[in-house]
C-alpha cells in the first residue's frame, strides 16, 4: 500500500513547523524568495546570519533523513530545456508575486491574509495551465 501522502503530510507539517519559528524567533515571514533575494542582491546584508542559516538548514535537513526514504520518485523530465524553462517561469512568477509558495502560500494564508490567499489561487492556476500547455499540448515530459 503505498504511504507518499504521508511523506506530503509530514513534509507539510515541518515546512509550518520552520514558517512558525521563524516569525516567532523573527518577527518575519518565512518566505524563501525573499531570504535568497536578500542575499543575492544584498538587501538583507544586516541579517545574512539568518538567513544562511535558514539555508543551510533547508540543505543539511534532508540529509539525516536520507536513511528513511532513499527512494524518491519526481516525475521530474530529463529533458534539460523543460527544467531551464520550468525554473525560468518560477523566477518571474515568484518576482510578480512579490513571494513564493512558502511566503504566501504557507504563512500567508495560515495568518489570513487576503494577498497571501490572492497569490497562493493565482499560482495555482498558473502551475496547472503551465501542465496542460507544456505536457498536454506541446508534449514536454
Amino acid at each position: 500500500m503505498p504511504v507518499d501522502w504521508i511523506w506530503g503530510l509530514v513534509g507539510g507539517l515541518l515546512i509550518g513547523l520552520g514558517g512558525a519559528v521563524y516569525l516567532l524567533a523573527n518577527g518575519r515571514i518565512m518566505g524563501a524568495s525573499g531570504i535568497i533575494g536578500g542575499l543575492v542582491d544584498r538587501s538583507g546584508l544586516s541579517t545574512w546570519k539568518e538567513r544562511a542559516a535558514f539555508l543551510i538548514g533547508v540543505f543539511v535537513l534532508p540529509i539525516p533523513l536520507y536513511p528513511l526514504y532513499r527512494e524518491v520518485d519526481t516525475h521530474i523530465t530529463s529533458n534539460i530545456a523543460v527544467i531551464v524553462v520550468a525554473g525560468l517561469l518560477v523566477g518571474i512568477g515568484t518576482r510578480i508575486a512579490n513571494g513564493c509558495t512558502s511566503g504566501h502560500g504557507v504563512c500567508g494564508i495560515s495568518r489570513l491574509s487576503l494577498r497571501g490567499i490572492v497569490a497562493t489561487v493565482f499560482y495555482i492556476m498558473a502551475g496547472g495551465i503551465a501542465v496542460i500547455i507544456f505536457r498536454h499540448m506541446l508534449g514536454w515530459v
